[in-house]
């Protein structure tokens, strides 16, 4: 092959949703994040001493990034911010799918509870191992 390489249709998806939903939200580790609530999210992992990962790409053939990865019981965090958009719900319902196909520990998070994370967050990280400080 000569020149540039096109990127796979995945990888043009995943660029507009970027460029379209920047990281431009800065949290106390440092990470850039696309929303305020995924900043509430990423602050309160990092004030809880809990290592993590924000938006890293799935084990498997898919590409696929979760919202939030948490290596001490290998879980994702997926935080869901559009319920009125039928585009976002669709990209939803397919992501829900592959943790399932995968069997990957998964927490998810609404606004609702966002607000309340320290009451929401301890409970669900302990069912998988994680202990939060």
């Amino acid at each position: 092959m000569t020149g540039v390489e096109k990127p796979q249709t995945g990888e043009k998806k995943l660029e507009s949703f970027r460029e379209k939903f920047q990281a431009k939200h800065r949290s106390t580790d440092g990470h850039f994040v696309r929303s305020k609530a995924e900043m509430l999210i990423d602050n309160w992992l990092y004030m809880a001493e809990i290592v993590h990962a924000y938006e890293r790409k799935l084990p498997i053939e898919e590409e696929v990034y979760c919202d939030f990865y948490i290596p001490t019981g290998k879980v994702y965090i997926e935080f869901w911010g559009y319920d009125n958009d039928e585009k976002y719900l669709a990209r939803k319902q397919k992501k829900q799918a592959i943790y399932q196909k995968y069997n990957f520990n998964l927490i998810e998070l609404t606004d609702e509870e966002v607000q309340n994370l320290d009451d929401i967050l301890p409970r669900m990280l302990i069912k998988f191992g994680v202990q939060a400080y």
